[in-house]
């Protein structure tokens, strides 16, 4: 009998454990980090593109044309 009584007072214990756990909170603070992330890289591929490519253009220009074997 004294078994019984120890597991239901534990019981309230364990279910409020389970919503004191903070491995749900890390990951969604995880996912608003990455998605801020991701929103800075939009936005700095949006303003810079452009200038990217310019960048990418003058060295393939300087590199020349590549040749295939043949």
């Amino acid at each position: 009998m004294k078994s019984i009584g120890l597991t239901l007072v534990s019981l309230p214990r364990r279910f409020f454990a389970l919503f004191a756990s903070e491995k749900g909170q890390a990951m969604a603070e995880y996912a608003v980090i990455l998605v801020l992330v991701s929103v800075v890289v939009i936005v700095v591929l949006i303003i810079l593109g452009n200038q990217v490519r310019n960048v990418f253009c003058n060295i393939s220009g300087a590199l020349g044309p590549i040749r295939g074997p043949g």
